[in-house]
């Protein structure tokens, strides 16, 4: 970040190929138009003209390895990206963007980085001490050292906490700052952020990318490691709650958020649970987690859900992200939230004129990082100022991110219309608490690589700080934007930038610390875990999506191999006739396609207009999972993946479209392994395979109506035997051709066939008899007494007696199942509380 007045030009002072090492052609190559900005600083270049030490450092060692070297852990990363499905979401979209990560890391070296975090811990401790009295005594505002309206313009100034201890103590527990280097080449603040902070499961996961990319450089270079600052910050919130072994949240609100793939994975690194508002419900004095074993505590609440979200009943009453009694819990001590609600008033532009002489007052000197001089309208001296003096400055709202009037900030006065410009400075002269006046800035700039060069771009970096019993803890590296454009102003992640990995460089070996605890300190146990009702319900639809769609693509390979086989027979039509009336009332095809098979192939593979296509299937077992990923293994994430990518894509022919239904169930396949030999055997595991259970005996059932009908030829049964993987085992167990009582046994009453109607009952049996009874006095509950009468009418059945009636009725029975599973397990509104089975202290 630099003034408007910046002199120095970017003549050979500034141009880095005359000053790269005579002895390494290739960085002088890579280095030869780099240029600092004029009266910009610069990462790679110094205020004295030299490259700095550590880039020199950096790009001996980058040059070590071969251009084809170089571009295949390029790739590398960004096949990780892609396979892993790191994604975010600029605003105003609904469609996920993968993630923009630079291939080169920022780079700051160890003595820089000292002073930057003596800088961060100063502010973070101001920012604590003026939120504890703002909410506290007030003598703050009773004392002028902050003027009233500076704070009551604010809506995150919360009314309803004033006089709230903060259960835990703190009113933060984590700050980040927005920073850049200033004029003089020393890291000045941009902009302070204390309502919950984002940005830091982003900088762990491009940390894990560009590490593994070059894990013998990062290893040469003596990268400080991040896991330390996790383990600090994780340990501090668990200090902070009023029992050993804590149970703590991390507050999404939903899938739909910006940044919910980085809230996924800070829970999962963490080990929080991942919960949304509707999962939380206050019962007395605590909040509790609505899990599919009853209410159980919740001791601290990690948030990522803007303050006045957090309580309809106190705050926005709109809201649907938050819980309604929140605030009365915190009030009653009942649960460290972090950050304290309230505490996003710090971040209001108009407080940033204060802050110096607030840091004499309370920690008796100054501040040690500077920020952009700031004018608050509402004072007016400064408003007069600023009117005076309207094109030197930038325009920014007082409060939250918008001008008020203009939209998004900041608002140059000299580049508006003569219009807008009177616009502008009425609206400052009649509301000027809305508005401040900044210093004109451009950000500092840092190495890009660009098409095999080194180019200079913008930048802000974002650095986190926790608090913990020992004081404060900075992250040695952070969260880095980068603009694409060489003249930007602010950098957003929706602006088309980029992030990047932040390498804190060491002279010496540096500790390789990581979020595993010593042997000596973790307690054994062999508890399953907690379950929000929310992720049941979607691991139990993710198994259905799933199991649909490899039954739409079962009848898609049979309709294929029928056509081939069949072409000129006449006995072949019915069954295939009946394969497309399968595939229509499944909403995998249109009525009218009927008459054209190969259309009918194309829609149920890849339609996105049809709920019940391969393609729409799989992209909801996607959007499904998308809500699990804390949950989800990557290998299991990156096959759901593979399989939505590959039906997206266009096929032209037959053919093409037989080996991509092939593909999808293989991989479809794959993941069933992967659920089998690696998901412990937990209830999140039990939803899943209830879900696949359920929908197989449902499609089972309604397959075997079509195609073990009363009057069902060879040709149907072996088409049926065929859909449901059971030709081996069929032709091993007798010697005739198909049959219908031998048929129907198989694939519905065989208790010993995994594919039968009735090992899908029995398994459910099995697991809907292993999960806790929410319900108290000891009775069967529905689901259960449900699935032991399907499973016992399925033991005692025959099959001369399952004509096309009677499994028409088993059908309508395992749907009333699967229908009852879900309003068990899954309540919404009010009964989702289940008072009768609370257990807050397990």
């Amino acid at each position: 970040m630099a003034g408007h007045d910046g002199q120095e030009s970017g003549g050979t002072a500034g141009r880095a190929g005359a000053r790269a090492r005579p002895g390494n052609r290739r960085v002088a190559q890579w280095v030869r138009d780099y240029v600092r900005l004029p009266g910009i600083p610069d990462e790679y270049i110094g205020q004295d003209g030299a490259p700095r030490a550590v880039w020199t450092r950096f790009f001996d060692a980058f040059a070590s390895l071969s251009s084809a070297d170089i571009e295949r852990r390029f790739g590398s990363a960004d096949r990780h990206l892609r396979e892993a499905g790191v994604t975010y979401r600029a605003p105003g979209e609904i469609a996920d963007r993968q993630w923009p990560l630079s291939h080169l890391p920022l780079l700051i070296d160890e003595a820089d980085w000292q002073q930057l975090s003596s800088g961060i811990v100063q502010r973070a401790e101001l920012l604590e001490l003026v939120l504890g009295d703002l909410y506290g005594e007030g003598r703050l505002v009773a004392e002028g050292a902050i003027p009233a309206a500076a704070i009551a313009g604010s809506t995150e100034y919360l009314r309803s906490v004033c006089g709230v201890k903060p259960p835990g103590g703190r009113y933060l527990s984590i700050y980040a700052a927005d920073v850049g280097r200033g004029p003089d080449g020393r890291w000045w603040v941009l902009g302070d952020r204390t309502q919950a902070p984002s940005g830091a499961g982003y900088a762990l996961e491009n940390r894990l990318v560009l590490s593994r990319a070059f894990t013998s450089l990062y290893k040469s270079m003596n990268v400080e490691r991040v896991a330390s600052f996790f383990e600090a910050f994780r340990d501090s919130l668990r200090a902070s709650a009023d029992r050993d072994e804590p149970r703590i949240g991390l507050l999404t609100p939903g899938t739909f958020s910006e940044t919910y793939f980085e809230h996924a994975t800070l829970a999962r690194y963490l080990g929080f649970l991942l919960v949304e508002g509707d999962d939380l419900a206050v019962s007395g004095d605590r909040i509790h987690i609505r899990t599919v074993a009853g209410l159980k505590r919740l001791d601290v609440l990690l948030r990522r859900v803007d303050s006045n979200s957090l309580d309809p009943l106190e705050l926005d009453a709109n809201s649907q992200l938050g819980v309604p009694g929140l605030i009365d819990v915190i009030r009653k001590n009942g649960v460290v939230v972090a950050n304290m609600p309230g505490s996003g008033v710090m971040e209001a532009r108009a407080l940033l004129g204060f802050l110096p002489s607030l840091s004499r007052r309370f920690l008796g000197e100054d501040l040690k990082m500077p920020h952009i001089a700031t004018w608050w309208c509402g004072q007016k001296a400064a408003r007069e100022e600023v009117l005076s003096r309207l094109d030197e400055f930038a325009i920014e709202g007082a409060y939250g991110r918008g001008v008020p009037g203009f939209g998004r900030g900041p608002i140059l006065a000299a580049e508006l219309s003569a219009s807008d410009r009177e616009r502008l400075k009425t609206a400052i002269s009649d509301r000027g608490i809305d508005y401040v006046g900044q210093e004109l800035v451009r950000l500092s700039t840092t190495p890009v690589w660009d098409n095999g060069h080194i180019t200079p771009r913008p930048f802000v970096l974002r650095v986190f700080a926790a608090a913990t019993a020992d004081g404060w803890t900075i992250m040695p590296g952070g969260f880095c934007r980068i603009a694409d454009q060489p003249d930007a102003r602010a950098v957003s992640m929706g602006d088309g930038a980029r992030a990047a990995d932040v390498w804190v460089v060491s002279d010496k070996t540096v500790s390789t610390a990581t979020l595993l605890p010593g042997v000596d300190t973790v307690r054994i146990r062999r508890i399953a875990g907690v379950v929000p009702s929310r992720a049941a319900d979607n691991l139990f639809w993710l198994g259905r999506y799933l199991e649909r769609a490899e039954a739409t693509l079962r009848l898609l390979r049979a309709l294929g191999m029928q056509r081939d086989a069949g072409k000129g027979s006449p006995t072949v039509l019915p069954a295939i006739e009946r394969v497309q009336r399968l595939l229509v009332i499944w909403g995998a095809a249109s009525q009218t396609s009927r008459s054209q098979p190969a259309k009918v192939v194309a829609e149920a593979l890849q339609s996105e207009a049809k709920f019940g296509s391969a393609l729409s299937l799989v992209r909801s077992a996607q959007r499904t999972a998308t809500s699990l990923r804390e949950r989800l293994s990557p290998d299991a994430w990156q096959v759901i993946t593979e399989m939505s990518e590959r039906l997206a894509q266009e096929v032209e022919d037959d053919d093409g479209m037989m080996i991509a239904a092939e593909l999808t169930l293989q991989e479809l396949a794959s993941f069933a392994g992967l659920v089998q030999e690696n998901m412990n055997r937990a209830a999140g595991w039990r939803f899943l395979e209830m879900g696949r259970r359920a929908e197989r005996a449902i499609n089972t059932v309604r397959i075997a109506r079509q195609f073990a009908f009363d009057e069902a030829g060879s040709e149907d049964l072996d088409i049926l035997l065929t859909l449901v993987d059971c030709q081996i085992t069929y032709r091993s167990r007798y010697l005739v051709g198909p049959l219908l009582p031998p048929v129907r046994d198989l694939v519905v009453l065989d208790p010993y066939n995994p594919r039968s109607v009735a090992f899908q009952v029995a398994a459910l049996n099995d697991h809907i008899a292993s999960l806790p009874t929410l319900k108290e006095g000891g009775l069967i509950e529905r689901p259960q007494r449900l699935a032991v009468a399907l499973q016992a009418m399925l033991t005692t059945a025959e099959a001369a007696s399952l004509d096309t009636k009677t499994l028409f009725a088993l059908e309508q029975d395992l749907l009333t199942l699967a229908d009852a599973i879900g309003s068990h397990y899954f309540p919404h509104g009010p009964n989702a509380s289940r008072p009768e089975k609370l257990t807050g202290l397990a």
